[in-house]
């Protein structure tokens, strides 16, 4: 048995077309499922919260995400374990 985690965070960037692609690539390429995705701008930023689930850390999913040439701060909120049969 494997135990998922869900996990959601909240991710601070600069408005530009190409940086919801690329965080959804990093998301995607480190082996993470997509389970809620919302995207606010206020200002001069964009606040993206994404849900995700995975067996594997989030601390690695994170690390990813902060090296994004437009991403500034990236904040964990919860982490959630789940028992996967």
């Amino acid at each position: 048995m494997n135990q998922l985690n869900t996990s959601t965070l909240e991710i601070h960037a600069q408005p530009r077309p190409e940086v919801m692609e690329r965080v959804l690539r990093v998301v995607r390429h480190r082996g993470f499922n997509l389970c809620a995705l919302n995207m606010e701008q206020d200002c001069q930023q964009l606040r993206i919260t994404v849900t995700v689930e995975s067996v594997r850390p989030i601390q690695q999913l994170w690390c990813q995400l902060v090296k994004l040439v437009d991403v500034s701060r990236v904040d964990a909120l919860e982490q959630q374990p789940r028992i996967r049969a």
